[in-house]
This record gives structure tokens, sequence and C-alpha cells, in this order.
């Protein structure tokens, strides 16, 4: 393999058809289903397929094939095909990302827009370029230069979902639907993650999983005047305070349940104090001025991130905004809960447990309605074979010119999770070029295009070495 060709043909591409072409696809509202329940009849997530695979047929990757699959009720998976070249093995690749996106979240930067691609000091702004539209063009691009550049690779699919950001609720019917076809898989190769820089190669070894549901506590069947009702009937907020409390510890945050706490694996624990020793640190936030982290241990916020539960409230209806809030006892107080989970949790016993706990001996009997209620199980990385671990050393040294850092996410992909019950040899490579304040998920999105181009060399290379294990 010629690895002066290969870089240069990925640096073309993302100086060219790439970055073109994933610019065109972050001007595509591609809401993930959770947030437009009537995306069928948008078509906007067909669009995002459509631009997507027309890119991917367009490369010119040899006997490639693609296909959009969509099973009925469902959201359509993107497939791109490519036959085995010169592989010592017959094993499968898969390499996965997602085309559904996050909504606008709020106002963006002037100049910036949620769906107003700009390039600018080496980055490209827009929602869905780094989570996760530039996984279409790094998989497939990485394929293109090792061609390019005489490498070998085993025949490699690449799976493009488009419900990820609603917990991949359809994707474990098209994995069932793809199992015969996909055969021995041998490496996942996942670029969807984040990492602590944009100087390395950063590799996640666990994700936490995910329980979400709409809790809804109502007490009236319409609203009053406050100094009417207020000291007859309980706030509704008052009673979904107290329940949220059986959950969570309002004082330290800590999340009481047993089914959704797990005891922290020695070597991930050993793989976070080597990480901090080594100068890593919990993501940097914004917090506002005077606001403290919930601890001054860096290894104790990462765990936190990482390995221990954690509930936020992601959204509310009932209340009306505070210039308009008249004196008035609500009939009702609606949240989104969103829980994220140990990686080795069971999601399902865990959300069995939160609706137990949210349902059972309601304060003043008072009417709680769940609904929207789902839950993905987390993935703890395999044990890294010898070949895969030293192909790292050297990809790492070659390209980054510095050590490959391995850590623990605090997001959820259900995707790893499915994969690894369902491939259990399997090596796992879960990377992306995403880092420090790239905004994934709120206003100014951006993706860093130099370390996109050496993750997608890396990928390239990582393909090369398992073909010649």
């Amino acid at each position: 393999m010629d690895q002066h060709v290969l870089r240069e043909t990925v640096h073309e591409l993302w100086a060219g058809t790439a970055l073109d072409s994933l610019s065109g696809f972050v001007a595509i509202p591609a809401l993930s289903p959770a947030f437009d329940p009537v995306w069928s009849a948008n078509g906007q997530l067909h669009a995002a397929v459509r631009h997507v695979r027309d890119w991917l047929a367009a490369l010119g990757l040899r006997g490639a094939s693609t296909e959009v699959i969509q099973l009925p009720g469902r959201t359509p998976l993107l497939v791109l095909d490519v036959p085995a070249r010169e592989a010592s093995n017959e094993e499968t690749v898969v390499v996965y990302g997602h085309l559904d996106k996050q909504p606008a979240a709020g106002e963006w930067s002037p100049g910036l827009g949620p769906w107003t691609p700009v390039v600018r000091d080496g980055r490209l702004y827009g929602r869905g370029a780094g989570d996760d539209g530039y996984a279409a063009y790094a998989g497939a691009g990485a394929l293109s230069a090792l061609q390019a550049a005489g490498g070998r690779h085993a025949r490699t699919v690449l799976l493009l979902e488009t419900c990820e950001e609603s917990g991949s609720p359809d994707l474990p019917r098209y994995l069932e639907l793809l199992a015969d076809r996909l055969g021995p898989v041998g490496l996942v190769i996942c670029l969807d993650t984040a990492g602590g820089d944009y100087e390395r190669l950063w590799l996640a070894t666990s994700l936490r999983g995910i329980a979400f549901l709409d809790l809804t506590v109502r007490v009236l069947e319409s609203g009053v005047h406050s100094g009417h009702g207020s000291g007859i009937v309980p706030s509704s907020f008052r009673v979904i305070r107290q329940l949220l409390d059986r959950i969570e510890d309002p004082h330290t945050g800590e999340i009481t349940l047993p089914e959704l706490n797990v005891e922290v694996p020695p070597e991930r624990l050993a793989e976070i104090r080597a990480a901090v020793a080594g100068g890593y640190r919990a993501p940097e936030l914004p917090l506002a001025e005077g606001v403290r982290p919930l601890s001054e241990d860096a290894v104790e916020l990462i765990l936190n991130n990482t390995w221990r539960p954690t509930l936020s409230v992601t959204g509310a209806d009932g209340l009306p905004p505070i210039a308009e809030a008249g004196n008035v006892l609500r009939p009702l107080t609606g949240l989104k809960l969103s829980f994220r989970l140990p990686p080795t949790a069971d999601a399902t016993a865990a959300l069995r447990a939160i609706e137990r706990a949210l349902t059972g001996g309601v304060p003043f009997g008072a009417q709680v309605l769940l609904d929207r209620a789902d839950a993905a199980d987390g993935w703890n990385a395999p044990p890294t074979a010898p070949w895969l671990e030293s192909t790292l050393d050297k990809v790492s040294a070659d390209v980054f010119d510095r050590d490959w850092q391995a850590i623990g996410l605090g997001g959820s992909i259900p995707f790893l999770g499915m994969f690894a019950r369902a491939y259990p040899q399997a090596q796992f490579v879960v990377t992306g070029p995403r880092g420090p304040g790239n905004n994934a998920h709120v206003p100014d999105e951006w993706l860093h295009l130099d370390q996109t181009a050496r993750v997608t060399e890396a990928i390239a290379r990582i393909l090369h070495a398992h073909a010649t294990a």
C-alpha cells in the first residue's frame, strides 16, 4: 500500500467532493422521528438518504452496491456493500453511522444556522455535520483512498440508519433482516463518538445505555385561580417532585434504584486513572459564573459521566413562559425524563424499575401518565486483539504523532449494544473526529475538518491491517 497516495487521496476527498456533499447534507432538515412525528410525509429523512446515496454511488468503489432498505412503517436504512479486495480472511467489516439529526435547539450565532452550511476556520458548521453526517463520507472515503493506494480490505458494509437520535427503535429489525447477508462479522467500526482533543486518535471503550419517558402528573381537569385552589389541591409540580425524589437523591444527584447501578470493571477504572494521569479531564462545559462541578476529583467526574446513572429533565409541558404566567394553579405538569445508564446495566430492567417508582402509591391519588417510554443497553468493549492493538500503535504514531487514548463516553449508541450481542467475537473500533466544544445537539454544531481527514486515514489503515492480519 502506498501510504503517500492514501493520505493525498483522503485530503483531496475532504477538500473536494466529500466536503461539498456533506455541506449539502447539512442543508437537509432530516429530523429524527422523535422530533418529527410526520417524518414520512415530510420526506426529509428520505431526502438525506438519497443525497448521501448519490455521493456513494458516484465514488466509484470497485464492485460496490448501494441500496435503500425500508420495512413498512420504519425509517429507511442506507447500505453500501463493498466486496473484499485481496483479504486474507473471509470476515465482514461493518462500518456504522446515522443520517438523522437533532432539532435546531435554540438560536445560533450570527451568520450560522442549523440548515446553513458554513466553513469557517477549518470547521464545517451546521446540524448533522459532526453528528453524524461525516460518518458516511469518512467510512466510504477510507475505502476509496485505500483502493487508490493499492491497499487491501475485507468485505465492508456501511450501515447508515435514520433513527439513532430517537434511540434506534428500527435498527434491531434491520439487523435481524441482514444477519445472513452480513455473514461472519469480525470488525465493527463505529463513527459516532468524541474524544478529549483534536490531536490524537481517541477510542471509546464504553458507552452508557439510555432510558427515557414522558411523565405527566395531573391534579385538575382545568386550571383554577391559585387563590381559590392552593392549599386545597396539591400542586402537580409538588407531586412530580416527590415522585422524582424516589429515584434521584435531590441533594447528591445519586440515582438510588439498584437496577440502575453496577460495579465498575477494574480494567475501566484503571483506564480512567491512566487517562487522568496523562492529563485527560472530563469534558469542559460552559458553566455559568460561580457554578462548581459536582466534584473536584477528576476521576470521580469521569466515573459520574461514564459509569454512573444520571437523570436529566430535557423538556416540560404545562409550564407557561414566566412572562405569561398568571396566578393559576395549573392542572398538570409534564416532564421528559432522560436517564443515562451504566454500560453494563440491563436497560429494560432499569426502565421497568423507573416505571414502578413513578406509578406506585402516588401522593394524593394524582393521575400519572407515562408515555413514549423506551430503553437501550449500553456497551463495554471486549479485550483488544493483538493485531488491532499493534495497528492502533502504528497508526497513531504515523498519522497523529501521538499515542492513542482509550476512554469511556457518557453518551449512548444503541447500535453498539445490539452488535456486541449479535457478534460477541468481533473487534470494535469506536472513534470519531468530534472533540471539546463541537456542540453536538446544541446551537453552533461544527466538525473539525483536519481531524476528520486524520480519522479517515486511520480507518483506511485499520481496514488494511485487518485484511492482512
